[in-house]
This record gives structure tokens, C-alpha cells and sequence, in this order.
């Protein structure tokens, strides 16, 4: 695999429904192309040798839209999960979840859950669906795991011990390392509470394009970029600069 290549990126799947209203459409089509255009991404991903992939579906924020939008957000993510199975096999596509799963309806954490145990065994990338999933939020949830697993330690370690690897070892999926990238569509210049933790000194791209446009091709042109940057994660490089 190309050293250059990224090994995981996290994307902001942003525009759906400024796409549908450019086309007088509604926003839940827009949604539906974006399903779309996340397999396509998803599928040139695994291409490309990136290893892990995060996509950002739906945040701990969205449950704030109209209740019909969020009814059929949460049924393309079930309508994903059940009848793309063969897509996974084919691709050896490991599905995962990051967010609360309590906070979800009964039926989407179950298919998520099933989506997990399914691929657990599959070799290839791995797909991480933020959904019901806020930065804040994980780490807020990763706090109160590491405070009830410290309660039970029988050393009876205090507070002032802690690290920032012990919240990094609480948070939803610890083995997963961080982002090297993310990326966002539709022009929109801010995380919006995505991998706050994760993504400290992930290099960041924005596109102009919408999501549902996205293609591999605007993929490839992201991780070109990204291969062109010099990260330092706070050093400096051979020559000081």
C-alpha cells in the first residue's frame, strides 16, 4: 500500500438537502443521493488501502429537524445496513458504530448491532457509522466509563491520576487510531462536533461540492491534497521550519 495513503478518514457528509432544494426537490431525496454517494466513496475507499473510514450519518444535534426528515434519515440508515451485505462480503467491509447506541431507536441499534457481529470477521477497511454521535458527547461518555471503571479498581486510584490515554482508552472505539484526515463537503468551514477528541491533528480538506455529487474521483483529489501537506503534530520539521 502507498505509504502516502491516509490510513483513516473521517468525513462530514454535509449538503444533502441544499442539493434537493437547488433541484426543487425534496431534502429527503437529497439524503437518498447521499446514500448513494456514500457507497460510491465507500467502495473507492476500500480501492485505495485506507483502512479505516468514519462517516458522520447523523449527530447528536439532528434530532433537532423535522421528525419526518429524521424518520427517513433513520430509515435509509436501516434500509443501508440490512440490504448491503453482499456489498460487504464482496469487499471484505467491516461494519462498526460509533455514538450512542441508547439514544437510538430499538430497531437501528439492533441493525447496527447485527451490521457489527456480520462483518466482525471481515479483513478489509473498516467502516465506522457515527450515528447518534457528538464529539462532546463521547468524550462526556468516555469520563463517565473511566470514573465507573476506576469506582470498581480495587487500588482505589484517584482522579488526579488520570490521563489522557485512560480517556482515550474509554472512548467508543479505542483501537481505532485517530484520523489522519477529515473531510468536509458543501463548503461549510467547521467540524460541527465531529472526532473532537479523535481529531487533533487530523489535516483537514473542504469541498464545495455537495455530498450527493461526491464521487472516488473527488476522494482521490482529497487524499492528493492531503499527500502535499507536512504534518508536525506541533513539532517542527528537519530544518526547522
Amino acid at each position: 500500500m502507498d505509504s502516502g495513503i491516509p490510513r483513516h478518514v473521517g468525513i462530514i457528509m454535509d449538503g444533502n438537502g441544499r442539493w434537493a432544494n437547488q433541484r426543487g426537490m425534496l431534502r429527503t431525496q437529497g439524503h437518498l443521493e447521499g446514500l448513494t454517494a456514500a457507497k460510491r466513496v465507500v467502495k473507492a475507499a476500500s480501492d485505495m488501502g485506507i483502512q479505516y473510514l468514519t462517516l458522520y450519518a447523523f449527530s447528536t444535534e439532528n434530532w433537532k429537524r423535522a421528525a419526518g426528515e429524521v424518520g427517513f434519515i433513520m430509515g435509509l440508515v436501516k434500509q443501508y445496513l440490512r440490504n448491503e451485505i453482499a456489498f460487504y462480503r464482496e469487499n471484505h467491509i467491516r461494519i462498526r458504530h460509533a455514538g450512542d447506541p441508547a439514544g437510538l431507536p430499538s430497531d437501528i441499534a439492533e441493525e447496527l448491532k447485527s451490521a457489527a457481529l456480520d462483518t466482525g470477521g471481515f479483513d478489509g477497511m473498516q467502516v465506522i457509522l457515527a450515528i447518534n454521535y457528538g464529539g462532546r458527547d463521547e468524550i462526556v461518555r468516555a469520563v463517565k466509563r473511566l470514573a465507573a471503571k476506576r469506582q470498581d479498581d480495587a487500588q482505589g486510584q484517584d482522579i488526579t491520576s488520570i490521563t489522557g490515554d485512560d480517556i482515550a482508552a474509554c472512548l467508543d472505539n479505542p483501537d481505532v487510531p485517530d484520523p489522519d484526515l477529515i473531510i468536509r463537503s458543501a463548503g461549510e468551514y467547521r467540524l460541527s462536533n465531529f472526532l473532537l477528541w479523535e481529531g487533533a491533528y487530523a489535516e483537514l480538506y473542504v469541498s464545495a461540492k455537495f455530498w450527493p455529487d461526491w464521487t472516488g474521483e473527488d476522494l482521490a483529489e482529497a487524499i492528493d491534497e492531503y499527500r502535499s501537506r507536512d504534518r508536525r503534530f506541533g513539532g517542527i520539521t528537519v530544518n526547522g521550519e
